[in-house]
């Protein structure tokens, strides 16, 4: 029991010091954002971000094997073992300076290719935009060796070291923007410099701290072959995870844009735009919980992980549906004050995804899970395949004369069927009963989220006054997705729990 609360109240501490580096590294990046736009001026602010957005796309790899990386160490660390600990760190860390190699070897010869042949930048410009690619190729490989680092710092559950670091890089690109100002060289080409220092700053930041607090951060020579084979294909068959929610994503977009017209794009670049901001809550949540998964896991401690994944499906749900419920009631009041002109589409698209986000947050414990194991290649295949089916049943549908919100449909139809053969294929391997899993999950999730809008559904069809509407909607959907998920969804050793959080806090503020 002692044990359970200790891991309870290290997740609670660890993602309210996620929550607050969020909201400041939000804050922060709003602000410069303008001010970088104004001091640069539209033309090179574009620039900037058209050149970086090409080296972003070389990033495919790195990618790729972050959760490789994250996954094997988070796995030796729940085992206890400091010499295969060693060896697995310092091998991520030679295959990311492979990686760091091949990517920078793609962009000086596609990337400059691209830049000089492909790109529309004028004349006058090139040269600052040439010195732009250098820089951020540069920033691109500083963050590509920080990985195994984070890795290791978020394995050992060390949110507070992570959050800081993140604060001081945010603070230090804050400084660039003032710095700007006074600069009299080409600014773009300074901007781009600065924050490669940054980057360079930030990854020894992270290496110092690492080399600091764990011993087995001290890179030495590791020559495993078969290890190497292990993790590349690990990372590999993500690639293909990746690559086909990418594919399925903007292949959606090209869809609409052949059976409608840009409007009804931009009106799903606005609704993937809310629900990636909601969507960032809940993964602070599962950065918090998903190390103890993983831990339980390679410690076989079974009835601890299924707690876990239990946890996390449930909260995860509870705290998506608190942001969601006032947005999926009050989207059109949202769009309007947010917006003031709202394209058509708009409102439905954003319902549709904000449902389907709510569904695929359900079943993501079960990927960390499933990651624990080692064995992604059937999982990935099968989901991934899944995913890329959305595009030509979606193109079906629409040759038939389906309205473009459809494409959702079939979104949250695959997505549902996607759930079943995630928890077909781990039943096993997790020794996990669907059963149970049904029992513990889906029916707390489904009670609290048909009871929890009743009175917020009252309260739409009572108050009919704009502003006011939105408020008194607000207020009362998040008491009563607090207050039920509180209620009903929470199991009694998670009540009792937070009941303890609360009578410490407030015997501390009373001091």
């Amino acid at each position: 029991m002692t044990h359970t609360s200790n891991s309870n109240s290290r997740i609670a501490k660890n993602t309210l010091l996620l929550y607050i580096r969020m909201f400041f590294i939000m804050g922060i990046s709003l602000y410069t954002s303008r001010v970088i736009l104004n001091t640069l001026g539209v033309e090179d602010f574009g620039i900037y971000n058209v050149v970086g957005g090409l080296v972003s796309m070389f990033g495919f790899l790195n990618s790729s094997m972050s959760a490789a990386t994250q996954r094997y160490i988070t796995f030796e660390l729940g085992k206890g073992d400091e010499k295969s600990l060693n060896k697995i760190f310092s091998l991520s860390l030679q295959i990311h300076v492979l990686i760091a190699i091949v990517t920078v070897l793609l962009i000086e010869s596609v990337g400059l290719w691209f830049l000089y042949y492909k790109m529309t930048i004028p004349p006058e410009r090139m040269t600052a935009a040439f010195w732009v690619l250098q820089a951020s190729a540069l920033t691109f490989i500083f963050s590509i060796m920080s990985v195994p680092y984070n890795a290791d710092i978020i394995a050992h559950e060390r949110m507070s070291a992570f959050a800081y670091i993140s604060i001081v890089e945010a603070v230090l690109k804050l400084a660039i923007v003032f710095m700007l100002l006074a600069v009299p060289f080409d600014k773009l080409i300074v901007y781009a410099l600065l924050l490669s220092l940054v980057q360079l700053s930030i990854q020894l930041c992270y290496m110092f701290y690492c080399h600091r607090h764990f011993h087995e951060s001290r890179y030495r020579h590791a020559k495993d072959w078969s290890l190497f084979r292990e993790m590349t294909s690990f990372g590999a068959w993500n690639l293909f995870g990746g690559l086909s929610s990418i594919s399925f994503n903007q292949g959606l977009s090209m869809l609409l844009n052949v059976f409608f017209n840009p409007a009804v794009n931009a009106a799903r670049a606005i609704a993937t735009q809310v629900q990636a901001a909601i969507q960032m809550f809940i993964t602070n949540f599962q950065t918090a919980l998903n190390p103890q998964i993983v831990k339980t896991y390679a410690q076989k401690d079974f009835e601890s992980m299924h707690t876990l994944m239990f946890r996390s499906s449930r909260f995860s749900f509870f705290l998506m549906y608190l942001l969601s419920l006032p947005v999926l009631l009050e989207t059109p009041l949202i769009l309007q004050i947010w917006l003031k002109t709202v394209p058509e589409n708009t409102v439905v698209f954003l319902r549709l995804i904000i449902c389907t986000t709510l569904i695929y947050t359900i079943i993501n414990p079960i990927l960390t899970a499933n990651n624990a194991t080692g064995k992604v290649r059937t999982y990935y295949i099968v989901c991934g395949s899944l995913m890329i089916s959305i595009l030509p049943i979606s193109y079906i549908v629409l040759r038939m004369g389906g309205p473009a919100y459809s494409v959702f449909i079939v979104h949250f139809c695959i997505e549902f069927l996607a759930q079943i053969a995630r928890l077909v294929m781990v039943r096993k391997r997790l020794k996990l009963s669907i059963r149970i899993y049904i029992l513990k999950v889906y029916i707390p999730i489904i009670v609290v989220a048909i009871v929890a809008a009743i009175i917020p559904l009252l309260v739409v069809n009572l108050i009919s006054y704009g502003i006011i509407q939105f408020i008194a909607v607000s207020i009362v959907s998040v008491i009563s997705v607090a207050a039920t998920s509180f209620l009903i969804g929470l199991t009694e050793s998670e009540r009792l729990f937070f009941i303890d959080k609360y009578k410490l806090v407030a015997a501390k503020i009373k001091k």
